[in-house]
């Protein structure tokens, strides 16, 4: 199968050679990484190529790197269900350059980019409706990211009492706890334990 799957990443790699930075299998899976000015092209090649067929994006995701300059890594998952095999495609990004969008090469890509802009900030280009999906209007930064502080941030819900939403000081709800990683049973007290020490 990795052979196989070798073949497949040689094969995008020699035919889009001006967009395709590298390719690998690892853990029975093939990654391709691609310059993002080209994910369109790339992207309409995996879908329409007779030898890949990949016809259905799973999702798209990102990743935070802050100590790159190109610190996102957009992150889009295919699937060939005629041909039974899977693609992870990943684009470097940065905070300025937008990603050119793909909804319109596979619409579900619409959310995809939202959520992806909502959580870590990447700006897709030519994205038909770009705005956030998961966070509130006035949301100030991108939770996502790793520099995104923990605490100090208001969370929104809806009182009952009060018969609209209202904004609260972030709670934590449970107390931070150090562990020591020695035992995992270590002064854990489980049902049935009292039958041991009768």
């Amino acid at each position: 199968m990795s052979a196989h799957l070798a073949d497949l990443g040689a094969h995008i790699a020699s035919t889009m050679t001006n967009a395709i930075v590298s390719h690998h299998v690892r853990g029975g899976e093939l990654a391709l990484e691609a310059r993002a000015e080209h994910i369109v092209t790339v992207l309409t090649f995996l879908r329409d190529d007779p030898r890949c067929k990949f016809s259905t994006l799973i999702d798209i995701c990102g990743v935070d790197h802050p100590e790159r300059d190109k610190r996102f890594d957009v992150v889009y998952h295919l699937l060939s269900m005629p041909l039974n095999q899977r693609i992870r495609l990943k684009v470097a990004a940065d905070e300025e350059a937008p990603v050119p969008s793909v909804s319109g090469l596979f619409p579900c890509a619409d959310w995809f980019e939202r959520e992806a802009f909502d959580m870590y900030g990447i700006v897709f280009a030519n994205h038909p409706d770009l705005r956030r999906i998961l966070t509130d209007y006035g949301f100030q930064g991108y939770p996502l990211r790793k520099d995104f502080p923990l605490t100090g941030h208001v969370e929104v819900r809806y009182d009952s009492e009060q018969q609209r939403v209202v904004y609260e000081p972030v709670k934590l709800q449970q107390a931070f706890r150090s562990f020591d990683f020695l035992s995992p049973w270590e002064g854990m007290t489980l049902p049935g334990d009292e039958k041991t020490h009768g």
